[in-house]
C-alpha cells in the first residue's frame, strides 16, 4: 500500500513540476516578446512626434472620465493634474458616486461649479439617474455629475454618456498620470483611427514616491514590504505580460485605472458591466467577442511607456479583499464568455489567450497550493526524495525569481524609472521575498475568492484608508491645493483596487 501511495505522490509531483515549468516558460516567451518591443520604443522616444501631436488640430479630442467616492483629501489635486495634462483638447467628466464626505464641496469651491440643465443622452443604460450636472466657471473643461451611490461601473457609464469627445479615457480619481501619458496613449488612434478601438498603459505603485502638483517627480520604491513586492508584480505583469500579449494580438486586459477607448465602440457594446466584479477585464473580453462575432477588423493596443501612478494596498486586510475580488472577477468573466474558448473564429484570443487564462491564471493558485501541500506531506513521510523536492522548488520559485529579475532588468534598460541604486536593490530583494510566504498567502486568498463565487456569496468591497502622496508642498484647502507634504491619513475609499490586477501569478480581470 505504501508503494502505491508513494507512486501516486511521485506522479502528482511530476505533474505539478511540469505545470510550473510550462507556466514559467510561457512567461519567458512573453518576456522575450516584450524584450523586442520596449528597447525599440526607448530608442524611438525622441522621435515619437509628441510635440506635433500636442499642437496639431487633427489630434482627436479626449474625454477623461473618472468616478469618485469619498476622495475629499486628494480630489482637487487629482482633477487639476488631469486638466493640466499636455494635450491639445481634452475635458474631464467626473462622476461623484454619492460621496458622503466633502468631495463635492471641495470641487465646487476650487473650480466654481454651477449647475446646468444638461440632459444625459442615455445611450448606455445605468441603474441610477443623474441628480445634477455642474460645470466650472473658471474656464476649464470640467463637468461634475452627481448621482446616487451605484458603484464604479455604473458611474463610468454615466460619464461615458456625458462625454463630448470621440475618445474616452477612463482614469481612477486617485491616480496620477505622467504629463505626456495621454498623448502617448493616443498615438495608436492617430496612426490607425479606423481599427484601433482600445489602448492601455502601465500602472505603477506610487507609494512613498515624491509628488508635486499632481506629478510624480521622483519615483521611489515603497518602504513597506507589501507594497514593495507589489512593485515587482506590476513590473512583471505590465512589462512582461501585457507587452508580450499585445505583440501576439491577444491582449485581454486594459487597466481600469488607465485605458483609452473609442466612445462609439463603448456605446455599441453597452459600456461597463455593472454586474461584473472585474468590470474592466470583462469589458475588453466583450469588445473582442463583439467585434470578432461581426468579423470587423480591429486592434487593441498596449503602450509600455505612459504611466499611471496609483496607491497600492499596504495592509494585509485590504490586499486580501483585493485579491479575492480579482480572482472572483476572473472566474466570472471567463465563465460568462466561455463560448470563446478554443473557437477558431476568435483567433489568437480564443485559441491562445483564453486557454492561457484558464490554465495559468484561474487554475494557478489551486495547483500552487496543492503542489506545496503534497510536496511537504510527501517529504515529511519520506515518500519523495530531497532531489525531487528541490526540483519542485526550482521549477516553482527559482524560475519565477529569475523571470522577475529579468523583468526588472528590462525595465531598467528600456525605461529607467528608478534612478537610485538602492531602489533597484530593494526591488531585487522583493523579487526573492515574494516567494517566501507572499505568493502562498495570496494564492489562498485567490482560492477564497473563487470559492465565494462558486457559492454565489455576496462580494465585499471593503474600504481602504489611503496614505496620500509624499511631496514637498502642503495641502491647502483653498483653490491652490496641492498634494500633502508628508504621507498622512487621506480618508477611506470604497474601491481600493480599481486598477486592473497584474497577470502573471496574480489573477487578471
Amino acid at each position: 500500500m505504501k508503494d502505491v501511495v508513494a507512486a501516486l505522490v511521485h506522479a502528482n509531483q511530476y505533474l505539478v513540476i511540469g505545470y510550473f515549468l510550462a507556466l514559467n516558460t510561457v512567461y519567458l516567451v512573453l518576456l522575450a516578446l516584450a524584450g523586442r518591443t520596449i528597447p525599440r520604443l526607448a530608442r524611438r522616444r525622441r522621435l515619437t512626434g509628441l510635440d506635433d501631436l500636442a499642437t496639431s488640430p487633427l489630434t482627436p479630442p479626449v474625454s477623461i472620465v473618472t468616478a469618485a467616492y469619498n476622495e475629499e483629501p486628494t480630489i482637487v489635486e487629482s482633477v487639476r493634474a488631469m486638466l493640466a495634462l499636455r494635450y491639445p483638447r481634452h475635458e474631464v467628466v467626473l462622476v461623484d458616486d454619492g460621496s458622503r464626505d466633502g468631495t463635492f464641496d471641495r470641487l465646487r469651491e476650487a473650480f466654481g461649479l454651477v449647475p446646468v440643465g444638461r440632459v444625459r443622452p442615455q445611450e448606455i443604460a445605468s441603474q441610477e439617474p443623474v441628480r445634477s450636472v455642474y460645470v466650472s466657471t473658471h474656464s476649464v473643461p470640467l463637468t461634475v455629475v452627481r448621482t446616487a451611490n451605484s458603484g464604479k461601473a455604473d458611474s463610468l457609464n454615466v460619464g461615458i454618456d456625458l462625454a463630448s469627445h470621440p475618445l474616452v479615457c477612463m482614469v481612477d480619481a486617485d491616480s496620477l498620470l505622467d504629463e505626456d501619458a495621454l498623448l502617448t496613449l493616443a498615438q495608436p488612434f492617430v496612426a490607425d483611427p479606423l481599427h484601433v478601438v482600445a489602448a492601455g498603459g502601465v500602472i505603477r505603485p506610487v507609494n512613498d514616491s515624491v509628488v508635486r502638483h499632481g506629478q510624480v517627480v521622483e519615483p521611489r520604491i515603497p518602504r513597506g514590504w507589501l507594497p514593495r513586492i507589489q512593485v515587482v508584480e506590476y513590473l512583471r505583469a505590465f512589462l512582461m505580460g501585457r507587452t508580450g500579449w499585445a505583440r501576439l494580438h491577444g491582449l485581454l486586459i486594459i487597466s481600469g485605472a488607465f485605458g483609452l477607448y473609442r466612445r462609439d465602440v463603448l456605446v455599441e457594446v453597452g459600456g461597463m458591466n455593472a454586474d461584473s466584479l472585474g468590470e474592466d477585464f470583462e469589458l475588453v473580453v466583450r469588445l473582442h467577442r463583439h467585434l470578432r462575432d461581426r468579423r470587423r477588423p480591429y486592434r487593441v493596443e498596449f503602450i509600455p511607456e505612459p504611466v499611471c501612478w496609483t496607491e497600492v494596498p499596504d495592509g494585509a486586510g485590504v490586499l486580501a479583499r483585493q485579491r479575492r475580488r480579482w480572482h472572483r472577477g476572473l472566474y466570472e468573466t471567463l465563465l460568462r464568455h466561455r463560448r470563446m474558448l478554443l473557437r477558431p473564429r476568435y483567433g489568437v484570443i480564443g485559441m491562445v489567450a483564453y486557454p492561457y487564462f484558464v490554465l495559468f491564471e484561474l487554475l494557478a493558485p489551486l495547483l500552487e497550493v496543492w503542489g506545496l501541500v503534497t510536496v511537504a506531506a510527501g517529504f515529511g513521510f519520506g515518500l519523495i526524495s530531497p532531489a525531487l523536492a528541490l526540483l519542485f522548488l526550482l521549477a516553482a520559485f527559482g524560475y519565477a525569481i529569475l523571470l522577475s529579475l529579468l523583468a526588472l532588468l528590462l525595465d531598467e534598460l528600456g525605461l529607467h524609472r528608478y534612478r537610485r541604486l538602492g531602489d533597484l536593490a530593494a526591488v531585487a530583494a522583493a523579487a526573492v521575498a515574494e516567494n517566501l510566504g507572499y505568493r502562498q498567502i495570496t494564492a489562498l486568498w485567490r482560492l477564497q475568492g473563487w470559492w465565494a463565487s462558486l457559492r454565489n456569496g455576496t462580494p465585499v468591497w471593503g474600504e481602504m484608508t489611503r496614505s496620500g502622496f509624499t511631496g514637498t508642498t502642503p495641502l491647502d484647502h483653498g483653490s491652490h491645493a496641492t498634494v500633502p507634504e508628508t504621507t498622512g491619513a487621506a480618508g477611506p475609499s470604497r474601491q481600493p483596487d480599481d486598477d486592473a490586477p497584474p497577470s502573471g501569478r496574480t489573477a487578471a480581470r
